[in-house]
């Protein structure tokens, strides 16, 4: 078992926690890593570009001038593709970026994200955060505490609103619950702040 420091809210340790091996100690797979972070950001595009062809844009419906005699070349439409103004050819049309890579895949990528976050020492395990009311100042002294001045994934396992409230003002600190979790967000903050349930919750499922 990996086991790793447990601490407090004020960054005080108390004691060590066990992580499942299988889940935060394998060596990352920096290619599954790549291709799960490829599929994120696909599937958040857009994809509303749009042009115009030759059914869609305005004009072009008389023949410009007679097929023979004139000694031009023999043109049908002003909205032809060699036009100025004309439709465009094969431009990209509304269409959806998505896909899914395996379920093991991305399984394995998850694994390979956490793991990193350990071997780097980029992993903060807590016992609880305990925060009254909403106050961005609690989780500033929290972060201040643990000694965290970079960008920061706070996992909770459960849905947390006092927390996610506290840490909407910060552009640096996200909050998730452990269901929630993805690679692209695990890789895109520095420091992973993750409570001890949701850390053995996600050892149990990534399993």
């Amino acid at each position: 078992m990996t086991k790793v420091a447990l601490l407090k809210q004020d960054g005080t340790q108390a004691g060590d926690v066990e992580l499942n091996d299988s889940v935060f100690g394998i060596e990352p797979n920096t290619h599954v890593l790549h291709e799960a972070v490829v599929m994120q950001r696909a599937s958040l595009r857009q994809g509303t570009h749009a042009v115009k062809n030759r059914s869609e844009v305005r004009g072009g419906g008389r023949k410009p001038w007679r097929q023979k005699g004139t000694g031009r070349a023999r043109q049908g439409s002003i909205r032809s593709p060699q036009w100025v103004g004309g439709g465009t050819v094969f431009g990209p049309t509304p269409r959806s970026y998505s896909y899914k890579l395996p379920k093991k895949v991305r399984r394995l990528a998850l694994k390979s994200a956490l793991s990193s976050k350990v071997k780097e020492n980029n992993l903060v395990v807590l016992e609880s955060i305990a925060i009254d009311a909403p106050k961005t100042k609690e989780v500033i002294n929290m972060l201040n505490a643990l000694n965290v001045d970079s960008k920061a994934l706070i996992v909770t396992a459960e849905k947390n609103d006092t927390v996610i409230r506290s840490a909407n003002n910060l552009q640096s600190v996200k909050v998730l619950t452990v269901d929630e979790i993805n690679v692209l967000d695990l890789l895109s903050h520095d420091k992973l702040i993750i409570l001890k349930d949701a850390a053995e919750k996600a050892g149990e499922v990534l399993a």
